[in-house]
This record gives C-alpha cells, structure tokens and sequence, in this order.
C-alpha cells in the first residue's frame, strides 16, 4: 500500500479478497467445458450452451437482485454472495467424488455462480464508494484492474498445470476455497455500514426492476458508454471464441501456444492500468477515457490475419498486447466515470443493469459470431467482428460533464462523503 496512496486497512483487506478470488477464477479458467467434455463425454453444442446459457440465465436472474441490494448492507451482501459461490461450486467435486455429477448439474452451477457474480459487482461499487475517499477513487480502480491482469498472467498457467496432474475438477475446489477466503477477507474489513433508509416511494415495485435501466438510459453521458460498452465486449468475446477454434484447429497450434498468447500480452493491462491515474492527471478524465476507448477498438481487425507457425503467434501476441494496453487504461477510467456519473443511492440498480446488459449481450454476439463463423469461416468472422468494432468508438460521450447531484428523494444506501470519506469500485 505504500506505492502512491494509502487507502487504509479496511480497502487493503477488499484488495485482499479481491485479488483471491480472482486467482482462484483464473485457476479454474476452463474446468467447467474440460469437465463436461472428458468426464460428461458433451459434445460441442452442450459445451456451447454451458458458457452462453449458463451466462444468459444467471444474469436474468439477477435482474431482481439489484433492487434488492440497493436498500441492503453491502457488506453482508458481498460476503453473503461469496459464501454462495463456494457452496455451489463445492457441490461440483462433490458430485464427481459420488459419481453422480450431471451435465444439468453443471449448467445450474454456472447460473448460480453467473447471478452471484453480477450480484457481487453491483454491491461492491456502493461498498468502495464507503472505504475509500472521492479524490482516490480512481487510484482504487487502477489497483484492482492492475491486480485482474496480474492474475491472468500467472493464473491460467498455473490451472493449467493443476489440471494436468490433478484434474480439472481439482481446479474447481481451488476456486470455491478462493469465494471462502474472499468471504473471511471482507469480514476482515470490519467497520459500521448503516443500514440504508428507505422512503414510502421506495417501497417495492415491479417498475422498480428497470429503474437502472431508466437511470442509464436518461443520462446523456452514461448512455453512450453503456452501449459501447456493451457491444465491445460481445465482439471481443466472440472473436475470441472463434480465434480459438481457428489457432486449435485449422493452424495447428498448441494448447500451451494458444494459452501464452493471452497470457503474455496481459503484462500490458498491467502497465496500462498503472499509467491510467498519470495520464488522467495531465490530460483530464474524459480525454483519456474517449482516446483510449478508441484506440482499443483498433487492434481486433488484425486477428483476421494470423497464420500458422511463429509469425502467426507473435502476431496474435502483438494484436493482444495492444488492445489490453489499451483496455488497462480505459476500464479503471471508465469504472471511475461511471460512478461519478451516478447518484449513490443508485449504484447498486445501476451496476446491477450494466452488468446484466454486458453478460447478455456478449451471450447473443457469441451466438451470432458462432453461426457466421460456421457459414463464413473463422477468419472471415472475426474480420467482420474486427470492421464492426472500428465503429464503437461513435458511441463514447462525446463531452464531459459533472457529477449530478444526488436527488433528495433517492435514499442514500451508504454514509455521506463526510461521513464516511466515500469512493468507489470496479
């Protein structure tokens, strides 16, 4: 905590579980298709339906959630939501050690684990907003992006090995100690979290389900940014779907190959997250956050050209390396943004909402980009995912614009900024 600010043993023990409970995803990255595939025998449309049916449900399930946290501890929650990712992916080994786990069990695992997720993010934007002062807000959303792509780095090789001598679903019970262990490092932060008020208009109501969506959608800044970035990551996430099935099929190329060229080039989320609070100090917030949101819409196209051998990989790594630079720079920006942009006693409905969107859009783009690559070829598609991407850039806000002011009538689901020296999360 020494390296610029210090944010406090409470953030430090967020940090903590933040970055636990990453390592241990990017340990498991891939355990739930090579457990269906080598232990279940699925076959490619089960393994297809796993990670987009899985991903689609669980964010309709958590539409509700969001309402629901707002007027909630964020706290409990956060460690509420842990507990039942660790539960429900113990039931996974579980399973497998009585010789009864099932494909369908499988697919509820991933909706259960799906919903926490979006659940978990939508909280922990209101319990930064409460640990950590306004003005070091952004160096809080740096760290942690800094801290996602370091375990990229080191966490799928070392899941890969786990999973060579151990199995996969060795990695699975890695990954549900690492939701326990986050669980204990937020409890650790200790602190008083009032409970958020709640006013006779805020009592229940089925409108209330897409008031984040209403509160996005009115804001002139907030709007843009929201489907840009919904549609960016739909089509990074399907050109990557398809690259896979072109680097592992038609070129040849190993599975340790394909693995190093994701892993490698996340050392540049890393720099980029660490350069995001320098640049926004000399060139302003809303500059950085327009030049780098275009500048990573650039390199996807150059994955249309990758061929066999090392000229093929090195390609793949250099187009990788950008574009993560580049999104190591814009995602803390953008987090940071977002949550200045929104009135506390909202953060939770409306994280909530754009992390349903993000999930589900991503789900159909990944369909989509399927079935053009089965008529089109794998190239083809990802070019076309690449010339589509050019245009997200049109969607960025084109001005800044100050925080609103929080209106009287919306409940405050954390302390004041004097209270309590608020900020925010990723």
């Amino acid at each position: 905590m020494r390296n610029g600010h210090r944010l406090g043993r409470r953030f430090g023990w967020l940090w903590a579980a933040y970055g636990t409970s990453v390592l241990g995803t990017w340990l498991a990255f891939g355990a739930f298709p090579l457990i269906a595939v080598q232990v279940l025998h699925a076959g490619p449309a089960e393994v297809a339906a796993l990670a987009s049916v899985g991903a689609a449900v669980g964010a309709a399930v958590a539409v509700p959630l969001g309402p629901w946290v707002e007027f909630r501890r964020k706290r409990p929650v956060l460690i509420g939501t842990d507990l039942v990712r660790f539960a429900a992916l113990l039931t996974i080994p579980a399973a497998f050690a009585l010789g009864v786990l099932s494909f369908v069990q499988l697919l509820l695992v991933s909706v259960v684990v799906a919903a926490a997720d979006i659940t978990f993010r939508a909280a922990s934007g209101a319990y930064l907003k409460s640990l950590v002062p306004a003005e070091h807000l952004l160096v809080a959303n740096a760290r942690f992006e800094s801290t996602a792509w370091t375990t990229t780095i080191v966490g799928p090789p070392l899941g890969g090995a786990a999973i060579g001598l151990l199995g996969p679903v060795a990695t699975v019970v890695a990954d549900a100690v690492s939701y326990l262990l986050s669980a204990l490092g937020i409890r650790a932060t200790g602190g008083r979290e009032p409970r958020p008020e709640r006013g006779e208009a805020a009592r229940p109501r089925a409108g209330d389900l897409l008031d984040g969506w209403r509160y996005i959608l009115a804001d002139a800044t907030l709007r843009p940014l929201f489907f840009n970035t919904a549609v960016f990551n739909g089509l990074v996430m399907a050109a990557d779907a398809l690259l896979a099935v072109l680097m592992l099929g038609r070129l040849g190329f190993e599975p340790w190959q394909y693995g190093l060229a994701f892993a490698a080039p996340s050392i540049g989320g890393l720099l980029g997250s660490r350069l995001a609070r320098p640049l926004v100090t000399r060139f302003g917030q809303h500059r950085v956050l327009v030049v780098s949101g275009a500048l990573r819409a650039l390199w996807l196209v150059g994955l249309a050209f990758v061929g066999p051998g090392t000229g093929g990989l090195l390609l793949v790594m250099g187009v990788e390396l950008g574009l993560i630079f580049c999104c190591g720079v814009f995602n803390p920006v953008c987090a940071t943004y977002r949550l200045e942009r929104t009135a506390t006693g909202r953060i939770a409905r409306t994280l909530s909402a754009w992390t349903v969107t993000t999930k589900a859009s991503t789900a159909l783009l990944t369909a989509v980009w399927g079935a053009l690559g089965g008529l089109l070829g794998p190239r083809t598609a990802i070019g076309l995912a690449g010339v589509f991407l050019l245009a997200t850039p049109l969607l960025l806000p084109r001005r800044a614009a100050e925080p609103p002011a929080v209106p009287s009538a919306v409940p405050s689901a954390v302390p004041t900024a004097e209270a309590e020296r608020a900020p925010r999360p990723a």
